[in-house]
């Protein structure tokens, strides 16, 4: 079929067309993409010494950041909800206050973020710059499958280690609320915790934690088919470049999909 110049006032909708075209067939290569990563799970031999590794990577090396992010957010909220509380007299609820927003919304939320940013990026420089260097195309040579070799215990730790940092945010977060409403503020002890534990129930915790497995697969899936399709990306360019604007494009989409879904499931949960 032979190309043809569009001319005149049929330009605008030819260039519309071609994007629309292009961002149906990315939705599809990702689709496509998030199964075969699913599927890579369960393929044998199964690669746990890469697991473990993984694990060490997402999951360890992320403690330290989620732990001063979620002492300094725990910290704010008590300090916050003090002030808002204190105006209806109304302390004792600081607690409840403090732990269900870092239960159900911050705390999900802001482990996603913190882990999109330290690891998910560095997934998607790595399969990157093993894609651009034709490391992937000589595992399909050599008839390696390379979501089970290389991406799926990336996905597989993620969903481990998220749900943990997770569970981690929120006890330190609440902690730090403890600090700054109790220790600084003068709340008392027994109130704080009282509430706490009146006020949060099993559905709430049932929301944080499918709120952080959803996070952790959003983050992961497309921090690695970023990466995975560099040379079939529109306007990244060739080369190192195309690994780092496809690294910045990922934390963004990442980051940008978990805001959205974190109000999609509140909406539908609550």
């Amino acid at each position: 079929m032979q190309d043809f110049e569009v001319s005149g006032w049929a330009r605008p909708f030819a260039k519309l067309g071609d994007k629309v075209l292009y961002v149906l067939t990315d939705l599809g290569r990702m689709g496509i993409f998030l199964v075969s990563l699913l599927t890579g799970i369960f393929k044998h031999p199964f690669r746990g010494r890469e697991l473990l590794k993984q694990l060490r990577f997402v999951g360890a090396g992320s403690m330290t950041v989620i732990f001063f992010t979620a002492l300094s957010s725990g910290m704010v909220l008590g300090l916050q909800g003090y002030y808002s509380l204190h105006k209806f007299g109304a302390e004792g609820m600081l607690g409840s206050a403090v732990a269900l927003t870092l239960i159900m919304e911050l705390g999900p939320m802001l482990t996603a973020l913190m882990v999109t940013g330290r690891a998910g990026s560095a997934m998607c420089a790595e399969i990157g710059i093993m894609r651009i260097s034709e490391q992937i195309d000589a595992l399909e040579c050599m008839a390696v499958d390379p979501f089970r070799y290389l991406i799926s215990p990336k996905m597989l730790a993620t969903l481990i280690s998220v749900p943990l940092l997770t569970a981690m945010f929120d006890v330190v977060g609440i902690f730090g609320g403890y600090l700054a409403g109790v220790k600084l503020m003068g709340v008392s002890s027994g109130s704080y915790f009282n509430g706490m534990i009146l006020s949060v129930s099993n559905h709430d915790l049932r929301i944080g934690i499918l709120k952080s497995f959803v996070f952790a697969l959003l983050l992961v899936w497309i921090s690695t088919g970023r990466g995975y399709f560099v040379q079939q990306i529109r306007g990244v360019g060739f080369g190192a470049e195309s690994v780092s604007k496809v690294t910045t494009q990922a934390v963004v989409m990442s980051s940008i999909s978990v805001l959205i879904f974190d109000y999609l499931l509140t909406a539908v949960l609550l």
